[in-house]
């Protein structure tokens, strides 16, 4: 049998793109290594907002006092609480699979490698036998990078992500090395579960890419309720249990090393002149890669590494391999893609920081106000005072970012993202009606 479309990874991106393909009534046939859902699914999003949620629910619980409610003997299970993130993955990858039950979607487990197109088809192998497909789409995501500092590899006191969300037992003690979104977001769940933690960054702020007035707030915050985090501070070796960073030994039971992630082209050999761009797959604004019939969605690609963006390019990348015709309005706007660390306060944001825009030499009016100009926010966040910071084009007086901190900005933040997305003025957003209370009337306070 001859397939439409082939897909490699069964991640957001080429699940999404074989329900949205088989839906329209194209043979597909999606390879998946390990269990649908991909990085995000089992090893990523889920199971880390699942134990995040666990984390906060008690540290709300020790912390009630300032609300009027006092509860003693507070205690929590970790075990429980990676039982139930066990279950949430479960039921979600279930769910994934019954949206790929269909006549028209094949799904394969298996590793899947690329042989060779011989006249315009597509010859992929897996579990021993050999698939044809008229369209390939690479979807294979990416892996933790291994960093080459001395003492990293093979040893038993050393975590990446996926070891730190298969542990049984919380560590004593822990050192993250790298500030980013996934170190901080560790770094919350273990501090709020009572484990003294570490974070080391080799870069002058934790969270570098995000607005830095905003990662400030955070910063200070977690300085103040005791997570150590050392900045401009570059690890050179690691010892066992021991990390020496800028001449100075650390110590913790686990090192959890979290510096990014680089795309996987594993598999992808046989694909001759593939153009590649920065150890990551080239692709234009329809997902197509410079090789005929191929596209390229997902972490696999090197843009923006989340799987909303991933899903959203999958979108996109159909429409055109079936010829809509709205394709040519399907693309994605990368300047408009929301973005949130799930730390405690989140941070959520869209569009251009300051900095950034000065770097594109874009004139701007930048807005703020405290989270506290909310009623809501005020009513559920006792001692917290939050920011949420707009920048305005001022040629156009249009909104290119909008970047906040305080809870729970990870809800309202696509309301920005639209305005952002659809070039909407002052004038424009301050017609939008935002429902009282909500935190999301900070959005219209702010214009």
């Amino acid at each position: 049998m001859k397939y439409f479309l082939a897909i490699i990874g069964g991640g957001p991106a080429g699940y999404t793109a074989a329900e949205k393909a088989s839906k329209a009534g194209k043979e597909v046939v999606l390879f998946e290594q390990n269990a649908v859902g991909g990085t995000c699914l089992n090893v990523g999003c889920i199971p880390t907002k699942s134990l995040l949620y666990g984390a906060k629910q008690y540290y709300n619980a020790t912390h009630a006092q300032k609300y009027g409610v006092t509860a003693e003997n507070v205690q929590f299970d970790f075990a429980a609480m990676q039982k139930r993130k066990t279950i949430v993955v479960r039921k979600l990858v279930a769910g994934i699979k019954q949206r790929l039950n269909n006549e028209h979607c094949t799904l394969v487990n298996g590793v899947a490698k690329v042989l060779d197109s011989i006249r315009q088809t597509w010859r992929i192998e897996c579990n021993g036998e050999t698939y044809e497909a008229e369209n390939l789409m690479i979807c294979t995501g990416s892996t933790n990078f291994v960093p080459p500092i001395h003492g990293i590899k093979e040893n038993p006191a050393v975590w990446d992500s996926t070891d730190a969300l298969a542990a049984t037992e919380l560590p004593k003690s822990i050192i993250i090395v790298g500030g980013g979104v996934i170190g901080m977001e560790f770094a919350t769940l273990y501090h709020e579960l009572g484990v003294p933690v570490t974070v080391i960054e080799a870069l002058p702020t934790i969270l570098p890419n995000l607005d830095q007035e905003v990662v400030s707030v955070l910063a200070e915050k977690y300085k103040k309720a005791g997570i150590n985090i050392l900045t401009e501070t570059k690890v050179e070796k690691i010892d066992g249990d021991k990390v020496t960073a800028n001449g100075v030994e650390y110590e913790a039971e686990k090192i959890l090393v979290s510096v990014g992630r680089r795309a996987n082209l594993s598999g992808l050999e046989a694909l001759e002149g593939l153009e590649t761009e920065r150890g990551a797959i080239k692709i234009d604004e329809f997902c197509r890669t410079n090789l005929p019939n191929v596209y390229a969605c997902g972490d696999v690609t090197g843009k923006i590494m989340l799987a909303h963006v991933a899903s959203r390019q999958a979108e996109v990348a159909v429409t055109k391999l079936l010829n809509d015709q709205m394709a040519h309005d399907q693309k994605v706007n990368y300047l408009a893609i929301p973005s949130v660390v799930y730390t405690n306060p989140e941070i959520a944001s869209v569009g251009v920081t300051e900095s950034q825009a000065e770097e594109m030499s874009i004139p701007v009016e930048v807005r703020k106000l405290p989270m506290t100009f909310s009623g809501r926010f005020m009513a559920e966040n006792e001692g917290e005072t939050g920011l949420c910071k707009m920048i305005i084009d001022s040629r156009s007086n249009t909104i290119i970012g909008v970047h906040c901190i305080g809870n729970p900005c990870s809800e309202f933040i696509a309301a920005a993202s639209c305005a952002v997305r659809n070039g909407y003025t002052l004038d424009d957003f301050q017609q939008v009606v935002f429902p009282h209370p909500t935190v999301s009337e900070i959005l219209h306070e702010i214009v």
